[in-house]
């Protein structure tokens, strides 16, 4: 048994993120950590990822080129078939008037890089257990 109690359950993650630093840490501490982990480098990547296979749950970047993640997170929470979807968002924006747009905009967490590896996990199984 992992550390981690959604490991063993291998929760499906999308990542979208236009930086590939962010998209291979994020890969490696989700995919050691037992989730089957999905990237996208834009929104609308992530959109048509999104579109092609669901997720359980979905870690977002604010700043990405095109469609920012603000109006990723808008089209998800008008979409009937992934409204319901949990979003993570994880950016370097850590203004409060970054979190309250986030959070306002329905997302479920919000979390500034750089961040705790841990701390992301267990923030992911908290909201993998409301769901």
């Amino acid at each position: 048994m992992t550390e981690f109690s959604h490991a063993s359950g291998g929760a499906r993650i999308l990542v979208v993120d236009d930086e590939p630093h962010i998209r291979r840490v994020l890969g490696a501490v989700l995919g050691n950590s037992g989730y089957d982990v999905k990237m996208a480098s834009s929104g609308s990547e992530g959109l048509e990822e999104l579109g092609a296979n669901p997720v359980d749950l979905v870690i977002l970047d604010l700043m990405m080129p095109g469609a920012n993640g603000l109006e990723i997170l808008s089209r998800i929470r008008t979409d009937p078939d992934r409204a319901h979807t949990p979003v993570i968002i994880l950016t370097a924006k850590g203004q409060d008037t970054d979190r309250e747009a986030a959070l306002a905009g329905g997302a479920d967490d919000f979390l500034t890089k750089p961040f705790s590896p841990k701390k992301l996990i267990a923030r992911i199984e908290e909201i993998l257990d409301r769901y």
